[in-house]
């Protein structure tokens, strides 16, 4: 399954649990968070400032 900027967070982590460890170490360290539940990948990116391509690039290994 490929990572899309479309996913929500929930359903990314859900769906490739190791993604939460990923997220974490790209900075991203409130994935239980309620927006989590919410958000998708390229709104995430966005609020904490990070490239949402390096992101994706990051998740899709």
């Amino acid at each position: 399954m490929s990572i899309t900027k479309d996913m929500v967070i929930r359903e990314i982590i859900q769906s490739k649990p190791e993604a939460a460890e990923i997220l974490m170490a790209h900075g991203m360290g409130c994935v239980g968070c309620p927006g989590a539940q919410m958000e998708t990948l390229e709104e995430a990116a966005a609020v904490h400032g990070m490239d949402l391509q390096h992101l994706m690039d990051a998740l899709n290994k």
